[in-house]
C-alpha cells in the first residue's frame, strides 16, 4: 500500500471525486476508529477506485470492496501502453497551439498514430486529451467524428503502484452488492451513482439509469452511508420530498450532513456539487 494516498486518480475518470478528498478523509477519521477494525466499507459505483483507495488507506484495518463498476482496473493493467501513446501524439502535435481546434490534416496525422498504435488503446483517456473539455466517446469511431483539440497531457503517466492494494474487487451490479450488506450494522456505503436517465457508469454500462434504478437504490441505503450528487441529480430534490412526508423512508436517510462545493465541467458551465452523509 502506498505510505501517502492518492489524491487523485492515476487515468482520467469523469466524476472521480477528488474535488472531494480532503473532506472525505475527514469525514472517515472522524466516524471510523481503530484503524477500521471490524468495518467493512462497500464502494458500490466504484468508479475509478479513488475513494475505496483513500478508505483502504485510512482504515487499514477494514475490508474494503470496490466495485468496478466501469471496466477501471483494465485501463490501469495497460496504463504503459496509454503512456506510449500520449507520447506519440503529444510529440506530433506539441508544436501547435494549446487548446486550440486542429485543422482536419492534423488531425488525420493524429488518427492515423492511433491506428497504427500497436498496443492497447484506452478510448477514454485518448478522448480526454483530443475532445472538448467534458466530452466523452464510448467508441474509437465516436472520436474520430468529433472535433479535435490540443489539449493532451504533459505530464507522463507513472505506474498505480499500491493503489488496488488490499481492496477486494468486484464487478457487479449495485442490488445484488448493497442486498449482500445492507442488514450489517458496520458496513459503510460509499454511493456515487449515475445521474437519472444517464448512462450507468462513465464509460462501459448502455442501459440507462432510470427512476425505478434510482428508487431501488434508495430503498437498499441505510445509515451508514457517504452519498454524492449534485445539482444535475435528483438526489437532494428527493430527500426534501420525504422530509415533507416525514415517513419511515425520512427516518431512515433523513438526519444527515452536508458538504457542498462547487465544480465547473469548464470555463463557461458549473455546478453544485454535494456530499451528504450519516453515520
Amino acid at each position: 500500500m502506498t505510505k501517502i494516498p492518492y489524491s487523485k486518480a492515476p487515468l482520467s475518470f469523469i466524476g472521480q471525486k477528488r474535488n472531494f478528498i480532503k473532506a472525505f478523509r475527514h469525514v472517515i477519521n472522524a466516524n471510523i476508529i481503530g484503524d477500521g477494525e471490524g468495518w467493512t466499507v462497500v464502494d458500490v459505483f466504484g468508479g475509478s477506485g479513488l475513494l475505496a483507495h483513500n478508505a483502504k488507506h485510512l482504515l487499514p484495518k477494514a475490508t474494503v470492496v470496490y466495485n468496478d463498476f466501469d471496466g477501471y482496473v483494465d485501463r490501469l493493467n495497460y496504463i504503459e501502453d496509454t503512456e506510449r501513446l500520449r507520447q506519440q501524439i503529444y510529440s506530433a502535435i506539441e508544436h501547435l497551439p494549446r487548446q486550440k481546434a486542429l485543422s482536419q490534416n492534423d488531425k488525420e496525422v493524429v488518427i492515423g498514430i492511433i491506428k497504427s498504435f500497436d498496443g492497447f488503446i484506452d478510448v477514454h483517456s485518448v478522448a480526454n486529451w483530443l475532445l472538448f473539455s467534458g466530452k466523452q466517446v464510448r467508441t474509437l469511431d465516436e472520436l474520430y467524428s468529433n472535433t479535435f483539440y490540443n489539449t493532451v497531457r504533459r505530464s507522463p503517466y507513472e505506474q498505480a503502484t499500491g493503489y488496488l492494494d488490499g481492496l477486494v474487487v468486484t464487478t457487479e451490479s449495485y442490488t445484488t452488492l448493497m442486498a449482500r450488506y445492507k442488514d450489517q450494522p458496520k458496513t459503510l456505503f460509499l454511493l456515487d451513482p449515475p445521474y437519472l436517465y444517464t448512462g450507468q457508469g462513465a464509460y462501459n454500462q448502455e442501459k440507462y439509469f432510470a427512476m425505478v434504478d434510482f428508487l431501488y437504490l434508495m430503498s437498499l441505503t441505510r445509515p451508514p452511508y457517504i452519498f454524492f450528487s449534485s445539482t444535475k441529480s435528483e438526489l437532494m430534490d428527493y430527500l426534501d420530498y420525504l422530509k415533507q412526508l416525514n415517513n419511515d423512508d425520512w427516518q431512515k436517510l433523513g438526519g444527515f450532513e452536508r458538504v457542498t462545493i462547487q465544480a465547473h465541467v469548464n470555463h463557461e458551465r458549473a455546478y453544485e456539487d454535494n456530499m451528504i452523509y450519516r453515520f
